[in-house]
């Protein structure tokens, strides 16, 4: 197991991704952390248990601003592992384009991979023509700059967390999750914005795609097609895992991920 080979204890960043928070990541954590490995899995701003309701966030960058004090707190030359889930991935490209130096390897585990020069509307297109709104079922959604335009905030239904993003998983996290999960905001603002991301920044990060072979939000197919929009360095896959990979397929995913360590950090 890759575990048993590991000599170097690494530092994995987790990014928990829309309407989650750290609690999503407890399996992952407990796997790395038994190898002696250091993980850190910060609450987005209105997640989890962070002070702040997801209505009281204005921005995408008050959003992600408790990854970015962990990354601007790493002391002198350390490097992370950097693991970003679904939404999670635009926080994860946002740290790489501020914090380069700080990230051995970026790991999308089905998560949003932005492109160099195109703004990310193209992938919210995307995803809404592979998921129109009467596919969301229970969810619902809030259009606070009105219906014309894109939502501003969505809250997965129960029976949706059931059937497209826990359904490899075991009752308990279904239970976990129906519990915990929290309004997501969605940020339309920087789907527009052009430039967020350099060649000389984020695109000098490692990148690395973890593909979710049953993952029902994100399909396969949307998966393959942000990889080929813009390819990484790696491409694995998890054939069994939903997309709550890191609940449904947990020791796989530390593998992935310690073998990614391993080549990288």
């Amino acid at each position: 197991m890759a575990g048993e080979k590991n000599k170097k204890n690494h530092h994995f960043v987790l990014v928990h991704g829309g309407g989650h928070g750290a609690w999503c990541w407890y399996r992952l954590s407990t796997l790395l952390e038994s190898l002696g490995h250091r993980v850190t899995a910060p609450d987005l701003a209105g997640c989890g248990v962070h002070p702040k309701r997801v209505d009281e966030v204005r921005s995408i960058d008050e959003y992600v601003g408790p990854l970015m004090e962990v990354l601007a707190s790493l002391p002198g030359e350390e490097r992370v592992i950097l693991v970003g889930h679904s939404f999670g991935g635009i926080g994860l490209s946002l740290a790489m384009e501020r914090f380069p130096e700080k990230v051995s390897a970026a790991v999308y585990a089905s998560a949003i991979m932005p492109c160099l020069h195109e703004p990310m509307v193209h992938i919210s297109l995307e995803f809404f023509k592979r998921n129109p709104f009467e596919s969301m079922m229970d969810s619902t959604f809030t259009f606070d700059d009105g219906p014309d335009n894109p939502p501003t905030c969505m809250i997965f239904g129960p029976e949706y967390l059931a059937k497209n993003l826990y359904q490899c998983c075991s009752s308990e996290d279904l239970k976990l999750a129906t519990t915990l999960v929290t309004p997501a905001a969605l940020f339309p603002e920087i789907q527009l914005k052009e430039g967020l991301f350099s060649e000389e920044k984020f695109g000098s990060v490692k990148r690395v795609f973890v593909v979710c072979g049953r993952d029902y939000i994100f399909p396969e197919g949307m998966q393959r097609w942000m990889i080929q929009n813009n390819p990484p360095d790696d491409v694995v896959e998890i054939e069994t895992a939903d997309h709550m990979v890191m609940l449904s397929e947990p020791q796989n995913l530390c593998d992935c991920l310690l073998e990614i360590a391993d080549k990288y950090d």
